[in-house]
């Protein structure tokens, strides 16, 4: 039988042979406790010079809530290819809940615990955004491009408040970033203030390139 224990920050799958995920870290906490779920695993592998995600959903069940449990140091867009791989197949199953939902599993550095983000309604778009979509792009470095500009992420309140009416704003990633980059960004969107009562974040799409 398979056990999960917490050492540290260190998460670990115990079966014959031991494995570990090195989960992404945050300094809040927003979902504490998940019941009814199964967990799924998201191991980082490295064959030659290719960085492989390997996947554990033995104990996965469709109608349960699922925990998704990524190593930090993947690369997004494999993660995300992988997600939509699962997603799919828990859509397609004749046991799946419709209330069911999907969760981000990270550690709260000042609980020292671990936590849950949800995702279950953001639908991921491995492209470009159209043309006409106002979106800023986040790449691995902290910076933001938008338009023919780049700045500083701290700078990017600036940009919404100067944001005309009725603007609809997405985000996009950087594919090659890591997912404990990705994490940490989310928690850095969950600051922004939009202040303009007709300028929205779309915070159900987003786009990985």
């Amino acid at each position: 039988m398979k056990r999960i224990v917490v050492l540290g920050f260190l998460f670990f799958l115990s079966s014959c042979q031991n494995k570990e995920v090195l989960l992404s870290q945050a300094n809040e906490t927003v979902v504490a406790d998940v019941k009814d779920h199964s967990p799924i695993y998201f191991f980082f592998k490295t064959e030659e010079k290719d960085t492989l995600v390997d996947v554990n959903r033995n104990n996965s069940i469709s109608s349960t809530n699922w925990l998704f449990n990524i190593d930090k140091r993947l690369p997004l867009r494999k993660v995300i290819l992988e997600i939509k791989k699962l997603q799919t197949k828990k859509a397609a199953s004749m046991h799946k809940s419709e209330t069911s939902e999907n969760y981000f599993a990270y550690t709260d550095t000042v609980k020292k615990t671990m936590a849950f983000l949800p995702f279950t309604k953001i639908h991921y778009k491995l492209e470009k955004p159209d043309f006409n979509i106002v979106y800023f792009h986040l790449d691995r470095n902290d910076l933001v491009h938008y338009n023919e500009m780049v700045f500083s992420k701290n700078q990017l309140q600036e940009f919404i408040d100067k944001l005309a009416a009725h603007t609809r704003i997405y985000f996009s990633f950087d594919k090659g970033m890591s997912f404990g980059k990705y994490i940490e960004y989310k928690f850095f969107i969950k600051t922004l203030e939009v202040k303009q009562k007709s300028v929205s974040i779309n915070a159900n799409r987003e786009y990985i390139y």
